[in-house]
């Protein structure tokens, strides 16, 4: 196999298991009746739209019947280094449990 075959499978490995993390968010929060734009907004202001975000919630076919703890989404945007969106979400667990 060559390097660049490895490389562009590497690159497609990581934007598919991005994409599946982006759904888990989007499913956590239809799971907690959370808005998931609303919620990245807050984590990054200064960023326009994620448009893999939009195509997610505009392709949603659901996983309606899975249910994400909040600790495994937390520790599932840490892993990707989300930190502010998984602090952003850690405030939203913090508000559900008063």
């Amino acid at each position: 196999m060559e390097f660049k075959d490895l490389n562009e499978q590497i690159i497609q490995k990581y934007k598919d298991d991005e994409n599946l993390m982006i759904r888990l968010f989007v499913q956590w929060c239809a799971n907690h009746d959370l808005d998931p734009q609303t919620l990245y907004r807050k984590a990054y202001p200064d960023q326009v739209k994620n448009a893999a975000l939009a195509k997610v919630i505009e392709e949603d076919d659901g996983f309606e019947e899975l249910h994400i703890d909040n600790e495994t989404m937390l520790d599932v945007l840490q892993l990707f280094g989300n930190d502010d969106l998984a602090f952003t979400v850690a405030d939203e667990i913090q508000k559900m449990n008063k």
